[in-house]
């Protein structure tokens, strides 16, 4: 282990959605989901060249508005304000979800409430009242693009790991999520195997401990 693997805080949601803005690959068409994954809008560089899309039906969206920025008809898919940037581009939600089923984002960026060794995701629904209660176009997304990224804390609010070795919530979609970021480590998922890219304010020990499949240094 590294100096360069670790950091002795656990990562606040700014710094995972650096590291996820840095990870994006130039020139990429990119959606990001509802909840932290919008957040990465926000740390994109002009120079990456990056063009994020929203089911909703924009290509060209820049941050998170904010002040006298903010449109109320000027909205992701999360209902949140955002700022578009020059040649921004507005179609029909129809249109949008073809770019999506049709294999035509690089990167999409979601949440999870589970992610399974073999990279299954479930982020809609678990049964508590008052949950979203349809999939949304999440499953369009994570089926449909090219690779499948997940932004999330790691454990449950009663300390259950999120990273399982199957599923138990109702399945998004199967064997998709290829990276997780989260507050206290990265992990790459391949060939039925969970890689450990880095750890943040944990051991890799204490992490293997709390977390119920294999992990493997990446």
């Amino acid at each position: 282990m590294t100096e360069t693997r670790t950091t002795e805080e656990k990562l606040t949601r700014d710094e995972m959605a650096q590291q996820v803005a840095r990870d994006i690959p130039a020139g990429a068409f990119v959606n990001l989901g509802i909840g932290q994954p919008t957040n990465v809008s926000n740390f994109l560089t002009a120079d990456q060249g990056v063009t994020l899309h929203t089911e909703n039906g924009m290509l060209g969206m820049g941050p998170v508005a904010t002040g006298e920025d903010i449109d109320e008809d000027l909205i992701n898919a999360g209902k949140i304000p955002v700022t578009e940037l020059p040649g921004a581009a507005y179609f029909h939600h129809a249109d949008s979800f073809a770019m999506m089923r049709g294999g035509h984002l690089d990167v999409c960026v979601l949440g999870a409430f589970q992610i399974s060794q073999a990279g299954d995701l479930a982020n809609w629904h678990t049964g508590a009242e008052g949950a979203i209660p349809a999939v949304g176009g999440a499953m369009d997304l994570a089926i449909g693009a090219k690779a499948t990224w997940v932004m999330m804390s790691l454990f449950t609010k009663t300390g259950e790991s999120k990273l399982v070795e199957t599923l138990s919530y109702p399945v998004t979609g199967l064997g998709c999520v290829s990276r997780i970021y989260a507050e206290v480590a990265n992990f790459e998922l391949r060939d039925g195997k969970v890689y450990v890219r880095s750890v943040h304010g944990i051991s890799f020990e204490e992490l293997q401990a709390k977390v119920p499949v294999e992990l493997t240094w990446a």
